[in-house]
């Protein structure tokens, strides 16, 4: 599924670097959602200041699109440019007399994309572990953010089966991960 957004998206955005309007239309407007959800994480504390830096960050984005390489993944490329718009906001704010907590960015400094990717990978392998409609449940509700209805009609489960496989996979990557340790 990660794959697969990864895929439309650079597909847009070479279309839209190609020009197609709608395209990159779509491109924005897909990106903006997970940007959302990527500043949300970071900014739980002030969030009447995340759609602002949202779109600040597509700005940046849109300014910079001739930068973006196409040989490589295209949310990569969309991170770094917010991450930086993020220390920047960090930094106005703290100039401002607002409070950021030092530990909050040092852990959004820390992370890479490469751990992001690994993160990722491991995920993946978990999942293709279980069986298809346990893995189709979560990755449908718990990945996508569908709910459960929709999740039911793209699956072809029952609502209760839904629920019942998200709850047996979920249970089952949670002993599995145990016994990893």
């Amino acid at each position: 599924m990660l794959q697969e957004r990864e895929q439309k998206l650079r597909d847009l955005m070479r279309r839209g670097l190609a020009g197609d309007g709608a395209a990159y239309a779509l491109f924005l407007r897909d990106l903006a959602a997970l940007l959302r959800s990527f500043l949300r994480k970071r900014l739980s504390s002030m969030p009447d200041e995340v759609e602002d830096l949202v779109q600040e960050v597509l700005i940046a984005i849109h300014n910079q699109r001739h930068t973006y390489d196409v040989a490589q993944p295209v949310t990569a490329w969309a991170h770094a440019i917010a991450k930086y718009k993020l220390i920047d906001f960090f930094r106005r704010n703290s100039r401002r007399g607002e409070q950021v907590e030092l530990d909050d960015a040092e852990d959004f400094l820390a992370t890479s994309d490469h751990d992001a990717q690994d993160a990722k990978r491991d995920v993946s392998t978990l999942l293709a572990e279980l069986p298809p409609k346990q893995r189709a449940a979560i990755e449908s509700v718990k990945i996508e953010g569908l709910s459960i209805a929709e999740a039911s009609k793209r699956t072809g489960q029952s609502e209760s089966l839904v629920k019942v496989n998200i709850h047996r996979g979920l249970k089952t990557l949670a002993a599995r991960m145990r016994e990893s340790l």
